[in-house]
């Protein structure tokens, strides 16, 4: 007999005899492929993670999930030739502020 629908849509079924619940052709859950590289292609060329998600209709976390997992597929960046000599000049900054103020100075 017929026991509801899956939350992809497919409809489930319970057997009286054996008291199991299964369903026959179930549907795929979750996003399809081409919606996943489009989001990816979408924030590579400079859209933020809402916008996109809006766009395609799908939530921005799952953008931002695709994003991260697209990444992590990369190939390590190749490290740039070791340097040998490193020339520095002699520049001195001074970020803070005096320790006393002109008041001090006054009285």
């Amino acid at each position: 007999m017929k026991a509801g629908r899956t939350k992809a849509g497919s409809q489930r079924y319970h057997c009286k005899r054996c008291q199991r619940t299964y369903t026959p052709e179930p549907k795929a859950s979750g996003y399809e492929e081409t919606v996943r590289q489009q989001a990816v292609r979408l924030v590579a060329d400079g859209m933020n993670y809402r916008r996109a998600a809006r766009q395609l209709g799908v939530n921005h976390q799952s953008v931002i999930n695709w994003v991260n997992a697209a990444v992590a597929q990369l190939p390590a960046a190749p490290l740039p030739n070791q340097v040998a000599v490193i020339e520095m000049d002699e520049l001195y900054t001074f970020v803070e502020r005096k320790k006393r103020s002109l008041r001090d100075d006054v009285g």
